[in-house]
């Protein structure tokens, strides 16, 4: 009896440990208090924009995460964050989960990341006036050009090892690199090739500069408490639904990603 009884209570502290497990996990607070907490900058175009006279956000993010809320039948509300404290926001508690981030071993070391669902690449902006001084990453590479990031982006980290030899102008949240450009205050930044095609759209006086080809090719996914498997797999197997429905695909086109 006695290897019966020893069975029997490994069985006993495995569904207490699974229960457990459920009990502390982010789906199970969502579902209780009827809230997704999404951090979101608000400041990625076309992903995540806020309107500053009415708070309001729009874009793809902000679409893929109320699909998300409307499949778990709760309200979503979206959490300002910025770019330096985007990991520490799901780290802390302060939200469930953010939109999309670029996927770092950086950002492993301390949150968990969803499934990607789409990725992108870095090109260098500039004024469109100064096409003939740049025309690839080399000449961007000079410590007469200043290159601009914002401060906790991915891109904070790509302007020092693309550039060593640039001056390098970081910049902190809500103020932006492609400001800087715009204000002379440096020659270029870089950004990811969806929000350049934006920018150069939004301001005519920028331009992508022609590079041989796009560095650092990226996927993007959301970040997620680390230790939060439960939630993880939800996350994951509501991703693999909605890519074999289309979501994102539509999405894409909504939001010109690839145009």
């Amino acid at each position: 009896m006695r290897p019966l009884r020893i069975a029997a209570t490994a069985l006993v502290l495995f569904a207490t440990s699974q229960t457990t497990a459920l009990a502390q996990s982010a789906l199970q607070d969502i579902l209780n208090s009827g809230v997704l907490k999404v951090g979101t900058t608000g400041d990625w175009n076309p992903m995540t924009m806020r309107d500053p006279a009415t708070n309001a956000y729009q874009g793809y993010d902000i679409d893929v995460m109320t699909e998300l809320a409307s499949d778990l039948g709760v309200d979503v509300e979206f959490v300002p964050t910025d770019w330096k404290t985007l990991v520490s926001g799901v780290t802390s508690g302060k939200y469930h989960m953010t939109g999309s981030a670029s996927i770092s071993p950086a950002r492993a070391k301390a949150a968990g990341y969803s499934t990607s669902y789409f990725s992108l690449a870095t090109v260098p902006l500039i004024l469109a006036e100064n096409l003939d001084r740049f025309q690839d990453w080399d000449d961007l590479d000079k410590p007469e050009v200043t290159v601009a990031a914002t401060l906790g982006t991915t891109q904070e980290k790509q302007v020092k090892q693309f550039f060593p030899n640039a001056e390098h102008k970081i910049v902190e949240a809500p103020a932006r690199d492609f400001q800087e450009v715009l204000a002379g205050r440096a020659d270029a930044h870089i950004t990811s090739n969806v929000e350049a095609n934006k920018l150069v759209i939004k301001y005519p006086q920028m331009a992508i500069v022609p590079v041989s080809s796009p560095r650092a090719p990226t996927p993007i996914a959301m970040l997620l408490p680390q230790a939060d498997q439960v939630w993880i797999n939800y996350v994951n197997t509501w991703i693999a639904l909605k890519t074999e429905r289309g979501l994102f695909d539509d999405l894409g086109k909504k939001w010109n990603l690839l145009n």
